[in-house]
C-alpha cells in the first residue's frame, strides 16, 4: 500500500477514532469484544494515573482518507527502573492486512523510542499487568475474554517477518466448572483452615467487598512481583481498577481466604461471562449498552477467572486449593457450564491444580515480542 502516512493523535475527535478503529475492522469477527468507550478514553488521557510515570504517544494511519491502522507508543520509567531495561512499548496495535501499513506504525513507535533513548521496543503491553497484553499465537478462532486482546493471524505473521523474538508466553484454559469436587480436596482444606488459622470471607452486599479490595490489590503486587515485566500499581491505579472491576463481580464468585490477623493470604476474583453484552453494547453504555450488561450480569452460564493468586508468604501451602474449591462449588450452584481463565505465564504454574485435580483443556496460547532498536 503506498502513500500512508502516519499522524498522530490530537484532540478528542481524534482520539474516538483511534478507539473506534478496531470496532470497525473486526466488527465481523465473532470472537472480537469491543471495549467500552469511556474506559478507553480514561485510560488514553490524563485520567489515568499511569501517566505520571509514563510517556504515551498515539498514531493513526491513513491512507486515501481512511483510517487503516493505530498504535499507541508507552515508555513506562517505572518498569524500566524496575527491570533495569531501556524499552518502549507497542500498544493499542491493529492495522489491515498491509505489511506497509504496520511496518509504518511500528517505526513510528521505534523513531520515537530512539529519540527518548530506548534501545529495545516490546509488545502489545498497556500501562499496567492490569491492561490488556499479549497476542495469540496458537487457538486464533477461540473465545475471548473480557480482558484480554484479540488478534488476527496476520498479525504474527507481521511481527515474526520483523524479525521480533518471544521473549514470554502466556497460556489460558477452559475448565468444566461444574465438577464435583474432589473428596481429598474437601479434606485436605479443612486441614489447611484448621493448621493455619484461616478462614474464607463471605460477603453479604458489596459495600463489604471495597474494604478488601484494597489488600486484594496490595497482594497482587506482592504476589506477581517476580512475574515478566511486572511493577507494582500505584494507590492511584489501585483506585481506578477497583471502580473498574468490583462493580462487575458476583459475590458469589468472590473467594478471598485470610489469617487470623485478618491480611489477606490467598484471593480468587471472577466475573460472569460478560461477552454478549458487551457486543450488543458495542462500546457504548447508552442508551441500551447498560441493559444488555446487566443483563449478562444476571443470566449466565459461563464465567471468567479474572484474577487469583497467593500471597508470596502462603505459597506451596496448598491455599490456593481453598480457593478453587469455593469457586467450583459455586459454579455447581449457579449451574454454570465453562469457566475461562485469564492468561497465565508458562512456567509460573505452581498454583495451578486444574491439570491433576480438576479437568481442563488447553484454549490458547499468547506471547509478546522484543526486538532491539
Amino acid at each position: 500500500m503506498e502513500n500512508i502516512i502516519i499522524k498522530e493523535v490530537s484532540g478528542r475527535c481524534q482520539l474516538r477514532k483511534f478507539i473506534q478503529f478496531p470496532n470497525r475492522l473486526f466488527k465481523d469477527v465473532p470472537t472480537y469484544i469491543p471495549p467500552l468507550m469511556f474506559d478507553e478514553v480514561n485510560l488514553l488521557t490524563s485520567k489515568n494515573p499511569s501517566l505520571e510515570h509514563c510517556d504515551l504517544k498515539l498514531w493513526l494511519a491513513w491512507h486515501d482518507g481512511k483510517i487503516v491502522g493505530r498504535v499507541a507508543g508507552i515508555i513506562n520509567h517505572s518498569v524500566n527502573e524496575r527491570w533495569n531495561k531501556k524499552a518502549v512499548r507497542f500498544g493499542w496495535f491493529d492495522f489491515v492486512e498491509d505489511y506497509d501499513v504496520f511496518e509504518k506504525l511500528l517505526n513510528t513507535v521505534a523513531d520515537w523510542g530512539r529519540g527518548k533513548g530506548m534501545t529495545e521496543i516490546e509488545g502489545p503491553f498497556g500501562f499496567t499487568d492490569m491492561d490488556k497484553e499479549c497476542w495469540v499465537i496458537e487457538g486464533f478462532d477461540q473465545r475471548q475474554n473480557l480482558s484480554t486482546l484479540y488478534n488476527p493471524k496476520y498479525y504474527i505473521d507481521f511481527i515474526t517477518r520483523a524479525g521480533f523474538e518471544i521473549p514470554c508466553q502466556w497460556a489460558q484454559y477452559k475448565i468444566f466448572a461444574s465438577q464435583p469436587i474432589p473428596e481429598k480436596v474437601g479434606r485436605l482444606n479443612k486441614l489447611i483452615l484448621e493448621k493455619y488459622h484461616l478462614r474464607e470471607l463471605k460477603f453479604k452486599n458489596r459495600k463489604e467487598v471495597y474494604p478488601w479490595a484494597w489488600k486484594f490489590f496490595h497482594t497482587i503486587n506482592d504476589s506477581f512481583k517476580d512475574l515478566y515485566d511486572f511493577v507494582p500499581m500505584t494507590e492511584k491505579e489501585i483506585g481506578v481498577y477497583i471502580k473498574q472491576y468490583i462493580p462487575f463481580v458476583n459475590l458469589d464468585f468472590v473467594s478471598f481466604v485470610a489469617d487470623e490477623n485478618d491480611n489477606l493470604v490467598a484471593f480468587a476474583l471472577i466475573i460472569p461471562d460478560l461477552n454478549e453484552g458487551f457486543k450488543k453494547a458495542k462500546g457504548r453504555l447508552f442508551p441500551f449498552g447498560w441493559y444488555h450488561i446487566l443483563r449478562c450480569l444476571r443470566h449466565f452460564t459461563d464465567i471468567d477467572l479474572l484474577l487469583n493468586g497467593v500471597h508470596p508468604d502462603w505459597q506451596k501451602r496448598g491455599v490456593h486449593s481453598i480457593y478453587y474449591a469455593a469457586m467450583s462449588q459455586s459454579a455447581i450452584n449457579h449451574n454454570v457450564q465453562w469457566s475461562y481463565s485469564n492468561p497465565q505465564i508458562i512456567g509460573n504454574e505452581a498454583q495451578r491444580i486444574w491439570d491433576t485435580t480438576y479437568k481442563a483443556d488447553p484454549m490458547m496460547k499468547r506471547a509478546v515480542f522484543k526486538k532491539a532498536l
